[in-house]
């Protein structure tokens, strides 16, 4: 049995996540973390929302709440959502936990004895009607390049010009718009990555499975331009991690928080914490997954994500864990995304464009956004959700190969056997040529599966389907029926088997259908098939079944067209 760490990218604060951030992250991880523990490995699955910085305290504004307030009510929604589409967390924690303070303060301790840390003075944007420092992109103004009035000080959106603060004509705070700014001078922490520069890009060469576009993200940082720089891993804001050296003050820094950046990767071991202490277990129990000196040698820690936080997780978090000389576990694999667009355009959670979770499930259980999502996952290339594309995957797909084969099967053998197993005959040709086809294609599956190529195990288990449907073709057991019924039952009881069988390799993708046609089949076994031919003569003849309701519905194009003029682009 292995052990498997996954963790996925956690999910900002401010706001419902729409479908391309889900399918970039915590639904591949989802899916991985369901195959491995229907293989009977091992998982301790983590996510947790990031609660900190400046877009969580103007959330908090915009909402008339306190960002405390603001970040518990939003972690109970994204949980909720989460359980709506089935993710199956082994714990869903928070940024802003006790735990995640200590730890991050903690190796903000070991990485200032080690000699990484710096003290850098800099200039910086202070709003006086706000009374705080304002980071780049909380200024705006008039772009001098183009005129475009709504200009951050980080670049225009207009023209792309990349701008400092200073560069905008009449500059204002996009907090309360105030033009009373000035410059000071303020002190921030830095950590010294470029130190580490030559030790993470040995690191990175040495993971000769990675994806290339995890591996060509990360090199791209390492080497483009002047190398890997120096990071800033403070800020002058009042919701964050207070700066500390472990217990203790850090004279020069207070009033100020820890970037988030710096801490919500570390969110990652501290969920494991938060984990153990709700499950009553002991500290060793989540060490046994981080330190290696404590039973981590032996995990595969696996971390899911879009190919935006891959310098974050390929760099900065891997220079804050090897950076602080003790023995923390590394990321074995990461498994990096591009973007999922929507129908023509890009989503967007800050201008609201594209469909989003809550409304996703609003109209449509989450089995049919999880099998479009992952069979159309982005990973060798950006993807593109379309209304006509998803009704097209669902209808073929889910209900005329799926859904048709259990419908067909239970009804037939209801009507001339009864809501039993039948028994008589034997494995007929077209059977055994059945069994043959899914033992290598179960193997392939497999092989997909554990490569985390995610889009290939989707065809590879649709084929499986579409095989049970041949199989019926070609078996024909209504003609059988006529001249020989033993035969004929021997086919249904072979198919009434499938159903089971399928229901057990579809739960990683479709866990709510994988359950109802357990329940109709009457079993509760989701032992992972190993010899084909036991598996499918496991529902022995008397054994009950249900013809269970429709498993999926077509979606009509009255409901297509509906739903693409509803959720044209724009969120109200």
């Amino acid at each position: 049995m292995a052990r498997i760490l996954i963790t996925s990218a956690i999910p900002y604060i401010n706001g419902i996540k729409h479908l391309g951030n889900l399918v970039g992250s915590q639904l591949p991880a989802d899916l991985y973390a369901r195959y491995n523990r229907g293989r009977g490995n091992e998982v301790l699955f983590l996510c947790a929302t990031d609660e900190h910085g400046t877009p969580a305290e103007l959330a908090a504004t915009k909402a008339g709440m306190a960002v405390e307030e603001y970040c518990a009510q939003m972690h109970q929604t994204q949980a909720e959502l989460a359980a709506g589409f089935r993710l199956s967390f082994d714990h869903f924690g928070r940024s802003s936990s006790p735990q995640n303070h200590r730890l991050t303060q903690y190796f903000a301790g070991l990485l200032a004895e080690n000699g990484l840390i710096e003290e850098v003075s800099e200039r910086q944007v202070f709003s006086k009607a706000d009374d705080r420092f304002l980071p780049d992109r909380y200024i705006e103004g008039t772009c001098p390049n183009c005129g475009y009035d709504k200009a951050r000080g980080d670049q225009c959106e207009n023209c792309t010009k990349q701008l400092d603060p200073t560069d905008l004509i009449e500059p204002r705070s996009a907090i309360s718009g105030s033009t009373d700014l000035e410059v000071r001078e303020t002190k921030h922490l830095y950590l010294k990555q470029s130190k580490l520069k030559d030790d993470l890009d040995a690191w990175i060469d040495a993971q000769q499975d990675w994806p290339i576009l995890t591996t060509s993200i990360a090199k791209k940082w390492l080497h483009d331009g002047d190398g890997l720089q120096d990071r800033g891993i403070t800020r002058d804001l009042y919701w964050g991690v207070p700066v500390k050296k472990g217990d203790a003050p850090w004279p020069g820094m207070e009033g100020k928080v820890f970037y988030v950046w710096f801490d919500a990767p570390i969110e990652y071991i501290a969920c494991a914490a938060e984990w153990a202490e709700a499950q009553g277990l002991d500290e060793a129990q989540w060490w046994r997954w981080w330190r290696t000196d404590e039973g981590a040698d032996d995990v595969r820690y696996v971390q899911f994500m879009g190919k935006d936080n891959v310098p974050f997780h390929t760099l900065s978090f891997p220079a804050t864990i090897k950076g602080s000389g003790e023995p923390w576990k590394l990321v074995d694999y990461i498994k990096s995304f591009n973007y999922l667009n929507y129908d023509g355009g890009q989503f967007s959670t800050s201008q609201g464009r594209g469909i989003f979770m809550d409304q996703a499930l609003d109209i449509l259980p989450a089995d049919y956004w999880r099998w479009w999502l992952l069979s159309h996952a982005p990973e060798s290339s950006d993807a593109e959700f379309t209304w006509e594309n998803f009704q097209a995957s669902v209808n073929k797909d889910l209900a005329d190969v799926l859904g048709n084969f259990v419908s067909r099967v239970t009804k037939f053998c209801r009507s001339k056997f009864g809501e039993t197993v039948p028994a008589g005959g034997s494995l007929s040709p077209e059977g055994q040529a059945l069994i043959d086809e899914l033992t290598t294609r179960l193997k392939a599956y497999e092989q997909h599966m554990d490569a985390i190529e995610v889009r290939k195990s989707a065809a590879e288990l649709r084929a499986m389907w579409v095989a049970g449907n041949e199989f019926l073709q070609e078996a024909a057991p209504w003609s059988k029926f006529k001249t020989d019924p033993e035969a004929a039952a021997a086919d249904i009881r072979l198919a009434l088997n499938l159903i089971a069988f399928y229901a057990v390799i579809s739960a990683p993708f479709i866990p709510d259908a994988a359950d109802q046609l357990l329940s109709a089949m009457q079993t509760e076994t989701t032992a992972w098939p190993s010899d084909i031919a036991k598996v499918l003569a496991r529902l022995e003849p008397g054994h009950g079944f249900t013809v269970p309701d429709s498993l999926f519905a077509k979606i009509t194009d009255e409901q297509r067209e509906d739903w693409a003029t509803r959720f044209a682009g724009i969120r109200s």
